[in-house]
């Protein structure tokens, strides 16, 4: 039997799956469970959940992956969390559920641009971010405003990692990668701010803000209720955990100053940490890791959601599929990149430069086939990444190879197209639940193993490969992308127009 100790689990509570996973110290898989719970829309624009479900199959998920393990759960020295940023998670004052508000939510879309415009560049100047629909005060204000029964009976505000460590230890805490990612705290103080809520209109929802902990400190531990649901053992240290990207950077090796990471998941992640914050209001946010630890991103939701969608409306057709991605993926294998290859905008859900942005394909000729349209939207994607890069190069953020994680790394095509369109060296990692091991990575930091996240890091991480870009491709993907550059403000005046309502007919 192995010794007391010899295992830490991190929890991923994405915005519908949660997943529990295993790991030794020396960061490797023993067993994994998952459940995908329902996302519900009671008005357009509102996506929300459930969050007794959510807690439900945080339950089912450890139970399952403890018992996958074979192990005795008295040999896991931590547990970490990490989840979806932003969103909204009211408990009442008993503790009772009140709303579970996923971070797709568009409800505050005009009550975001009022504030942006009101007091959008004194909020930068505290939080390093403006505000934006799906944020965390935002969605808070929009309650105030349109339901200010609930807002009264709200006790405390948590994000989903956050709901699931309260069910585990009673415990009513979050932690500074969160709060900052949702621009809730002074930076780079990391702090909670009294006008920094006023901006919002949030005067007084100071009561309404947990304790605030660094991601690796300990918050509470298993109480026993929780380990009879569970299968942990009581007493198990909780540790507060890490918004979803960090964890994901830090699960891929990139933990240290000047390193970056880049998640191909729902969203486009762009990140790279640094000792001190960058101030551009051209960059999405900046997040706070510990002391003179920052992560500064750019970031939207035009990553590998396309390709589900593609995967979704034209493969899948009523499911009558077993691999739809191995189908595209070899697809996409019988041709290779040409001058004349269509372009793809990645704007199905909006884009960083404004909800207006749409998606589409354009310069297609009856000689191309679904292989260059999938090349086109592989590519798409990476250009819209590589425009996230830019922005940050821009404010002074720059890297040398980055670490590419998320869905989208597991492809055998994209991560080659992203060394070769950014121009730099990418390692994929081999653990495949990056965020699961960055939260086990702070659990492994909370119990002593390891001194920090950087150690912890560099212990429990290793490179599967890493691909280095082709310089006979440098010259065709810069002139492509200028041109896919130029089209994209081309079709600025167009969406604006398709976005406005116009005469009833």
């Amino acid at each position: 039997m192995a010794e007391r100790g010899s295992y830490v689990l991190g929890l991923d509570a994405g915005n519908t799956v949660i997943k529990a996973v295993l790991f030794d110290v020396r960061g490797r898989q023993l067993a994994a469970c998952g459940i995908d719970g329902a996302t519900h829309k009671p008005a357009p624009g509102m996506v929300e959940r459930s969050v007794p479900e959510l807690w439900e199959n945080a339950k089912a998920v450890i139970a399952g992956c403890i018992a996958s393990a074979a192990i005795d759960p008295r040999e896991i020295a931590a547990v970490g969390t990490a989840g979806h940023g932003n969103g909204l998670y009211l408990l009442d004052r008993d503790g009772a559920s009140l709303i579970g508000v996923q971070s797709l939510d568009s409800r505050a879309a005009a009550l975001a641009a009022e504030l942006d415009a009101a007091a959008g560049a004194r909020m930068h100047a505290i939080s390093l971010q403006r505000p934006w629909p799906s944020q965390t005060p935002v969605l808070l204000a929009w309650l105030k405003q349109n339901r200010p029964d609930l807002y009264a009976r709200a006790g405390t505000l948590l994000f989903a990692k956050d709901v699931v460590s309260w069910n585990l230890t009673g415990e009513r805490a979050s932690e500074i990668s969160d709060m900052s990612g949702a621009g809730l705290l002074r930076l780079p103080d990391a702090e909670y701010d009294a006008g920094l809520l006023s901006l919002y209109g949030l005067d007084g929802a100071e009561a309404l803000l947990p304790r605030l902990c660094r991601p690796a400190e300990i918050v509470g531990s298993v109480t026993r209720s929780a380990a009879a649901a569970t299968g942990l053992a009581a007493g198990t240290p909780v540790v507060a955990g890490y918004f979803d990207v960090i964890a994901s950077a830090l699960g891929s090796g990139a933990a240290r100053p000047g390193e970056a990471s880049i998640v191909v998941g729902s969203w486009s992640i762009n990140q790279v940490f640094s000792t001190t914050p960058v101030r551009d209001e051209r960059v999405f946010m900046v997040a706070a890791c510990g002391p003179g630890l920052f992560v500064n991103m750019e970031n939207s939701a035009t990553s590998a959601a396309n390709l589900e969608w593609y995967v979704r409306t034209l493969v899948e057709r009523e499911g009558h599929h077993d691999d739809p991605f191995g189908i595209v993926n070899a697809v996409l294998a019988r041709a290779g990149p040409s001058r004349d290859d269509p372009m793809f905008h990645p704007f199905l859900y909006g884009g960083r430069l404004g909800a207006h942005q749409r998606g589409g394909f354009f310069g297609l000729a009856g000689w191309h086939g679904e292989q260059h349209l999938l090349r086109a939207l592989f590519e798409g994607v990476m250009f819209e990444h590589r425009r996230h890069v830019e922005v940050l190069s821009q404010a002074g953020v720059t890297f040398k190879t980055a670490a590419l994680s998320g869905g989208g790394a597991r492809s055998p095509h994209w991560p080659q197209i992203f060394a070769d369109g950014l121009d730099v060296p990418v390692t994929i990692a081999e653990a495949k639940e990056t965020g699961a091991l960055g939260a086990a990575i702070a659990a492994a930091v909370g119990a002593g193993l390891y001194a920090d996240e950087a150690a912890a890091a560099a212990a429990m991480t290793r490179p599967a490969h890493t691909l280095s870009p082709d310089p006979a491709m440098r010259r065709h993907y810069n002139r492509r992308y200028a041109i896919w550059t130029r089209l994209t403000q081309a079709m600025d005046p167009f969406w604006r127009e398709l976005a406005t309502d116009g005469p009833r007919q």
